[in-house]
């Protein structure tokens, strides 16, 4: 597949960087990165013109524009969504957000201001993306799998989540928790510790922590690490507390 059908293709929602099994696994699918790397090296540093008058960027990888026909509300004010990020009907963008090339976003999720989804990061129905939240998006090395935010997570103001993890349905990441494949979570509802750069379970509640750092030297000092802690998992209450509003959608 050449790179032009590929970027059509995602824009179009038809193909996708990654894909859910059967039994709720994801599988990175590397064709898809390989197209985009390879429009990457076909397009030539061009000037650009109207809204982007002034900037410099891939001729073949500009910013999209909508219509109303979409049915997306890009809100005015330094947002962008490049070439081959698919966005579905009812999703808001509120300014200034990014959406990056091979990123794949579903229906009735809110973008909040100044949030970053990265390249081939899949964002699942209904997810709230609060303000300053980072998406980590991954080109290279080709296998390596994309940040998987499933289907009615809430990710709360100045969330990280990077390197490939995996936030499993209606998950709530509480403001400032950062996930990588180098921080520990410890489910403290079933008191177990999860392997480094394990996904989040559904519906757990997850929240900043902090964890001591191992040697007498360190312990002296004080020193710790930081981690995420699982405090809960959604009831009625929590639901409540985190219902979107259908109205802004």
């Amino acid at each position: 597949m050449n790179w032009q059908d590929v970027l059509a293709q995602l824009e179009s929602g038809s193909l996708r960087a990654a894909n859910q099994d059967e039994a709720g696994n994801w599988h990175v699918n590397v064709e898809v990165k390989q197209g985009i790397l390879a429009a990457f090296k076909a397009g030539e540093n061009v000037a650009l013109n109207g809204n982007y008058q002034g900037f410099v960027d891939k001729h073949n990888l500009p910013a999209r524009q909508f219509t109303p026909e979409d049915g997306v509300r890009l809100v005015p004010g330094g947002s962008s969504v490049r070439a081959g990020a698919y966005v579905a009907e009812g999703v808001i963008i509120m300014p200034p957000a990014y959406i990056n090339v091979g990123a794949y976003v579903d229906t009735g999720t809110m973008v909040d201001s100044h949030a970053l989804i990265g390249s081939c990061a899949q964002v699942g129905k209904n997810v709230h993306i609060s303000a300053a939240v980072q998406i980590g998006g991954v080109l290279e090395p080709i296998g390596a799998s994309p940040v998987i935010i499933e289907d009615d997570a809430f990710l709360s103001a100045g969330v990280v989540v990077v390197e490939g993890i995996v936030v499993k349905k209606g998950a709530v990441l509480a403001p400032g928790v950062s996930l990588s494949k180098s921080v520990p979570v410890y489910d403290c509802v079933n008191q177990v510790m999860r392997e480094k750069g394990a996904e989040i379970p559904e519906r757990a509640v997850v929240v900043p922590g902090t964890r001591p750092v191992k040697g007498e030297w360190a312990q002296e000092l004080g020193l710790s690490m930081a981690c995420a802690l699982i405090v809960k998992y959604r009831d009625e209450q929590s639901d409540a507390s985190l219902e979107l509003e259908s109205i802004l959608r």
